[in-house]
């Protein structure tokens, strides 16, 4: 059945958060996919809290799982049928609402999947809590109940309520959706054209987030450079709260590199806030494939762009996403995709083989790649990722960094990450969550730096990056 929301629930109905009166109905999130996503899965979260229920870990038996969805491949999707499976097993149960990008996208697949009872698509995921029956009514259903609408509203929007992380890093959402069409791009399907948050609700926000004791903000969203509410775009976004906001660090997370421009670089270079990072998605080093994907960019423009970027920011940690096996990628396409991978100083690289996503431009072209090869293209591509991580870690042995601590340690090491997003594993004793302090660097893995807590402070100028 399709529960018509508007007319049956108030928007956002949530009561006062109450700790003493916390129910004892489990409830418990999973999110697959992008850090916008695992943002939203936050605010979920408080979301039902808000309505009494106790959220425990994934993975543990629970009364109520909200899953959050991905759809950017097929893998994303056979995961959340796992997750769902998996879930049931150990809570046979549990009510089990999904949302997310496949939950828009794979709606009437997901219908068919027994063990279901909500699925809420992307035009009401932040209103997921309000559908629910409340904790102690909380029964599973015959069948699965939806809110879907096959367009999402194009409107700026505000947040029902502000999210608290268990991470030592906010994550700020203030964009959704994206227009730009990439041709094996699911996205603008899943969750609609660019719009973006209302300045207001952003700035209370960030108020709260700074009065709770957050180190470090990350601004997320699908086409995050898009930004724009009432004559403030991206960069004066970025400005004031480098102005205004009470955080040590503001990171930018993925970011498109047709939105990269000199006001932007400037404003990283000169800021004691901005990290000097950022992740911008290549998907192909060729330039006759980026055509065909309906990226904006070319091979030169890109290099360009990176090149004027190490000039203001020497010390930029950069990462990118490499899509493989796209249709009529030849063998020379992807050599040139490897050989641009290799000559550009990433720290880090994104791989994702081509999957196949309906309704995209790219479902029609012809030219399909065996997935031999491209499984060999793909473990070509993650060795020099391997690579490019270990030598970025190595370069900063004997340095000195800043680094913010996680909570938490595992075994007998605690981690934490620079400016430049390189993380960083010590053995130090102490107490050092949300702390931001200085580390020298002393070894190094592909996969984090190793070092210790530094003896004596070091200049500024040694401080964060190397």
């Amino acid at each position: 059945m399709t529960i018509d929301i508007k007319a049956t629930l108030p928007e956002y109905a949530y009561p006062p958060y109450n700790a003493d009166a916390m129910a004892t109905t489990r409830a418990s999130l999973h999110t697959l996919g992008c850090r916008l996503n695992q943002a939203e899965t936050s605010i979920l979260g408080e979301g039902l809290r808000r309505k009494g229920f106790e959220l425990v870990e994934f993975g543990q038996p629970t009364d109520l799982l909200v899953l959050n969805t991905c759809a950017v491949t097929d893998d994303a999707e056979r995961t959340s049928r796992y997750v769902i499976r998996k879930t049931l097993k150990h809570s046979p149960h549990a009510f089990v609402a999904v949302t997310g990008c496949y939950a828009q996208t794979g709606m009437e697949s997901l219908k068919q999947q027994a063990g279901i009872d909500l699925i809420v698509g992307h035009q009401y995921k932040l209103d997921l809590p309000a559908y629910l029956p409340s904790p102690h009514e909380l029964r599973k259903r015959s069948v699965a109940e939806v809110q879907h609408t096959k367009t999402i509203a194009r409107g700026n929007f505000d947040l029902p309520h502000f999210a608290e992380s268990d991470s030592t890093r906010a994550l700020l959402k203030v964009q959704d959706g994206c227009s730009a069409m990439c041709s094996f791009c699911i996205i603008p399907f899943a969750r609609g054209h660019e719009r973006s948050r209302t300045f207001d609700d952003i700035q209370r926000e960030v108020e709260v987030l700074a009065a709770r004791g957050y180190r470090e903000v990350v601004l997320t969203g699908v086409n995050v450079g898009q930004y724009a509410y009432q004559g403030r775009d991206f960069c004066s976004l970025l400005r004031w709260l480098d102005q205004a906001a009470d955080f040590e660090r503001i990171r930018i997370s993925s970011i498109e590199p047709t939105t990269v421009g000199e006001e932007l670089l400037d404003l990283i270079a000169s800021s004691k806030k901005l990290c000097p990072y950022l992740h911008i998605p290549l998907q192909s080093g060729d330039d006759q494939i980026l055509q065909a994907m309906n990226r904006r960019h070319t091979i030169k423009s890109y290099i360009k762009l990176i090149e004027r970027a190490l000039v203001n920011i020497p010390d930029l940690g950069l990462g990118t996403d490499l899509l493989v096996g796209f249709p009529g990628e030849s063998e020379t396409a992807f050599q040139n995709t490897l050989a641009v991978a290799t000559d550009l100083p990433f720290s880090y690289l994104h791989v994702f083989p081509y999957s196949p996503r309906p309704g995209t431009a790219a479902m029609r072209l012809k030219q399909r790649i065996p997935s031999a090869s491209m499984k060999k293209r793909a473990d070509l591509l993650l060795a020099l990722d391997r690579a490019k991580r270990l030598a970025f870690h190595n370069r900063q042995i004997g340095s000195t960094v800043s680094v913010l601590f996680e909570s938490g340690r595992q075994n007998a090491y605690r981690f934490g990450t620079t400016p430049n997003f390189t993380r960083v594993s010590i053995t130090d004793s102490g107490d050092f969550q949300n702390r931001i302090l200085p580390v020298t660097i002393t070894a190094a893995t592909d996969r984090c730096a190793f070092g210790h807590i530094a003896s004596a402070h070091p200049t500024p100028s040694s401080m964060g990056v190397i």
